[in-house]
């Protein structure tokens, strides 16, 4: 049952962290603004990250040039991805919910802190994956 999944007291953690920020920035600022605030904050919390994290592209088993980068991956488990826009748009969701496959983290969440609350600007995403093994993985 993902209610009960062992990453949601880690989002909550980071939704926090996130809404600290956007309380003493509001809105309307730059995406690197943002993040260097939100790392302080997960700095402060405790939270292990990486960020800028490379992802390789492998296409039909081979590695290609370039790759992906992701904005944060908090606890090798929740991929973060830092929004300062108008507007989210479905292709900002399709792309937090690829970086989640090709990462294998659970969890996802996207934060577009361009927002009058920052709650109105917070889409977390399940790794289909992930959430089709805890599925099969359940005893019945």
């Amino acid at each position: 049952m993902l209610t009960d999944a062992p990453f949601n007291a880690l989002t909550s953690q980071i939704i926090s962290a996130a809404i600290d920020v956007h309380r003493a920035l509001g809105p309307g600022l730059l995406e690197s603004t943002y993040s260097s605030c939100l790392k302080f904050e997960l700095t402060d919390r405790q939270l292990r990250y990486t960020t800028e994290r490379l992802i390789p592209i492998v296409y039909k088993g081979s590695l290609l040039e370039g790759g992906y980068r992701v904005d944060l991956i908090v606890e090798d488990t929740v991929v973060v991805e830092i929004k300062s826009v108008e507007r989210l748009v479905p292709v900002h969701q399709a792309q937090l919910l690829t970086y989640v496959g090709l990462t294998g983290c659970p969890a996802g969440l996207l934060i577009n802190f361009n927002v009058p609350k920052l709650v109105e600007g917070v889409k977390r995403v399940i790794n289909p994956r992930h959430a089709a093994n805890s599925a099969s993985s359940v005893s019945t």
